[in-house]
């Protein structure tokens, strides 16, 4: 089997691709990506690059890729090629609105580049199943209407942002694409993600608090958040990784819209705890916003900021989560043995 990932050279994507190599060492995937592999990325993938292909070229123009793609016989589609334009966590960050330096470049990528590649795969039959990587950014600010409760695929949807609008647009278009010509696909809405191969890219330069917190302990920085309060559904790429396989690989879908998230929330305070059992001496120290180097909005509780219903794929799939300070404690490991390593390789 053949897995087709776009966007593989970036962050979430280069996981997904490295995961179904790993799983099935007779398995090949196909990298679509603008960009080529980069330092990371090719010692990243430097013990499967046997059963890799990476075809450069512009989702958005057909030209550059579909002679090449019909030469690897793909069987699977995972489509995550995207532009992720997000700014957050210092003050400095949080002030600029990185939507305005090319508006229409995001919406070209998002919509129409997810358009040209439902064209290509509605007329290949041997592609079995389709999976498009959408965002929480589709959802409302606040909700669910009752407390406590997790934020569910069905309603709730307004995005503000055009991230957000266009990554919604998006599976519409998928969503209408799999009534018209009949074929298997379905959108999967991630939350807040970190771990391995979180790194800036031309598409994205964005980390969230885990991330952050992990590498400012094992730097030996200290820590200065604004609040210990804010909380975010936080899942590192292992996780999503492992979800999107069982999606693809699970008998049938039941539904348009899949949640990948770890379904609850939890709180920095709780992140920085977990960096501390492995930095016993890391310092932290509440500042405020204009001297902290993470700030969180503590209002931002509820919706697309608040918990995941992850219950979709819990029924459709087999995929289970594991413990989120075992997981964030492996992303440290992670970062010690291959960033640390390659730093001081200086990439090579």
């Amino acid at each position: 089997m053949t897995l087709l990932v776009t966007g593989g050279t970036g962050f979430v994507m280069s996981v997904v691709a490295r995961s179904w190599l790993d799983r099935d060492k007779n398995a090949r995937a196909v990298i679509l990506d603008r960009s080529g592999l980069d330092e990371t990325a090719k010692r990243y993938f430097a013990p499967v690059m046997d059963r890799l292909a990476v075809v450069t070229g512009d989702i958005c123009t057909p030209s550059d890729w579909e002679r090449e793609l019909d030469a690897h016989n793909i069987t699977h589609v995972v489509h995550g090629a995207t532009v992720t334009p997000l700014s957050r966590g210092s003050a400095a960050e949080a002030k600029r609105q990185p939507e305005a330096e090319a508006p229409a470049r995001i919406v070209d990528v998002n919509l129409m580049g997810t358009v040209r590649l439902l064209d290509w795969v509605r007329q290949r039959p041997g592609v079995k199943r389709t999976l498009y990587v959408s965002s929480g950014s589709v959802y409302r600010h606040h909700g669910p209407d009752w407390a406590g409760e997790a934020l569910p695929e069905d309603g709730y949807v307004a995005p503000l942002t055009l991230y957000g609008i266009s990554k919604f647009a998006a599976e519409m278009v998928v969503n209408r694409y799999v009534d018209l010509f009949g074929f298997s696909a379905a959108s999967v809405r991630l939350s807040s993600i970190y771990g391995p191969m979180d790194r800036a890219t031309e598409s994205r330069n964005f980390r969230h608090v885990p991330n952050r917190v992990a590498h400012m302990a094992l730097a030996g920085e200290v820590i200065r958040p604004n609040s210990l309060e804010p909380v975010g559904d936080y899942l590192s790429s292992v996780e999503v990784g492992r979800a999107i396989l069982a999606l693809l690989e699970a008998p049938a879908l039941r539904y348009r819209h899949y949640n990948v998230a770890s379904g609850e929330t939890v709180t920095i305070g709780d992140i920085i705890a977990w960096a501390k059992e492995r930095v016993p001496d890391l310092r932290i120290e509440i500042s405020p916003e204009e001297t902290a180097n993470i700030v969180q909005d503590t209002t931002l509780k509820t919706g697309m900021w608040g918990a995941y219903d992850i219950a979709r794929i819990l029924r459709d799939t087999n995929w289970r989560l594991r413990p989120g300070k075992q997981v964030f404690h492996e992303y440290m490991d992670w970062i010690v043995s291959f960033e640390n390593q390659q730093s001081k390789t200086g990439g090579r």
